[in-house]
């Protein structure tokens, strides 16, 4: 075979090695960037669960303090 036709094979199987590879390491930055990602919503996610439960919390407690403001007016009353 002529030399020439060797060297273009081998350097066209550099150039099928080359881009593979940065197809590949590219590949796994993207799947790192994508589970970093997903774990910050899961995080914010979790943090928006709990702040409805504190939200209904806090809705009974304002409740409950609205009752013991009235029961507290109501024995003001009684007193006077």
């Amino acid at each position: 075979m002529d030399s020439n036709i060797i060297v273009a094979v081998i350097a066209f199987c550099g150039t099928l090695a080359g881009t593979f590879g940065g197809i590949m390491a590219s590949n796994k930055m993207v799947n790192y960037r994508l589970e970093q990602l997903e774990i910050k919503v899961d995080k914010h996610n979790h943090l928006v669960e709990r702040m409805y439960s504190i939200e209904r919390e806090q809705e009974v407690v304002l409740e409950k303090i609205k009752v013991v403001n009235n029961r507290i007016k109501d024995l003001e009353e009684k007193k006077n």
